[in-house]
């Protein structure tokens, strides 16, 4: 039987969710779970948990919420739990050296991407945009490096032309939860084998801003194309026209040419910079999403269109 470790877990997103939750059922104590303080959200504005902080609490889970782990207060209150290991997934905060120090066995990351690929904040996102045809999660002991702690296992998954954020993101969480239990099994039991990351390989998947999004049409239909499923749900890919903001949430790259942002035909194809976009599914704000022939019954993008 594996054994029993006393753990703490640091995570803050639903990616987070499913390793929390296969630790528990391997079996593992959590002493306390870490997560980033609760955010205003929804039209109130209301202060709400993280999706981690809100699953430990109804597990009935200790919870800690700092706004840093730099202070000396802050180290020493970790070092009070006497951990084994931690277990980082999409924390959002820095571990400074005494907190990396503080385990038994040291702290553990679970990481979206195929290191030393994609370090950083939005790997998932920068894989498909960049059109890399895997992806996969790394399990890495941290280091105070961005990502740049020894790999103890790592797994590919592949990146489709159909393959979405949402997708892989959902797909990585499941991986990630079971190879974290696994490769707290061999840490624990000492077979676990540490390889320092190659040199290289090595680039950055920067933090998404809000409104990258935006359709540049002098860029080439394939990159807009993995644009939309890279951006779709947040933060969305999209366009304006006449004071509307309309988000394109499936497209498809299509025969044509033309100047870039010219609607080519009446099934919203659109001319790029290279090749024409297929807009396929689309929103309007404050509406559903519509197919494309849905949409332009209420809505007059006619042949000729410029879209700025």
């Amino acid at each position: 039987m594996a054994a029993r470790l006393r753990l703490a877990y640091m995570g803050t997103p639903d990616f987070s969710v499913p390793a929390l939750v296969a630790l528990i059922d391997a079996g593992h104590d959590i002493a306390c779970v870490y997560s980033q303080p609760p955010r205003p959200a929804g039209r109130g504005q209301k202060e709400r948990p993280s999706p981690v902080q809100a699953f430990a609490e109804s597990r009935g889970i200790p919870v800690r919420t700092p706004v840093s782990l730099r202070d000396s207060a802050a180290q020493e209150e970790f070092a009070t739990l006497k951990l084994d290991a931690a277990v980082v997934a999409a924390y959002g905060l820095i571990l400074p050296k005494a907190v990396l120090e503080a385990p038994r066995l040291g702290c553990f990351n679970i990481h979206a991407s195929l290191l030393p690929r994609w370090r950083g904040a939005a790997p998932i996102h920068r894989a498909i945009l960049a059109g890399d045809r895997e992806s996969g999660v790394t399990i890495m002991q941290m280091d105070e490096g961005l990502d740049t702690g020894d790999i103890i296992c790592a797994e590919s998954l592949p990146i489709t032309g159909e393959t979405t954020a949402e997708a892989l993101h959902d797909a990585l969480a499941a991986l990630g939860a079971r190879l974290i239990v696994a490769a707290l099994e061999s840490v624990a039991d000492g077979t676990a084998l540490a390889v320092p990351q190659p040199q290289d390989g090595v680039c950055y998947a920067k933090k998404l801003s809000r409104d990258e999004g935006r359709f540049d049409w002098t860029r080439p239909a394939a990159e807009l194309a993995r644009a939309v499923r890279a951006y779709t749900p947040w933060p969305g890919a999209w366009f304006d026209h006449d004071g509307h903001r309309i988000k394109v949430l499936a497209a498809v790259p299509s025969p044509g040419n033309g100047a870039p942002g010219t609607i080519l035909d009446d099934r919203l194809t659109v001319a790029c910079g290279e090749g024409a976009l297929r807009l396929l599914t689309v929103q309007r704000s404050g509406r559903g999403p519509m197919d494309a022939e849905s949409f332009l019954r209420g809505y007059a993008l006619p042949k000729g269109t410029v879209l700025p």
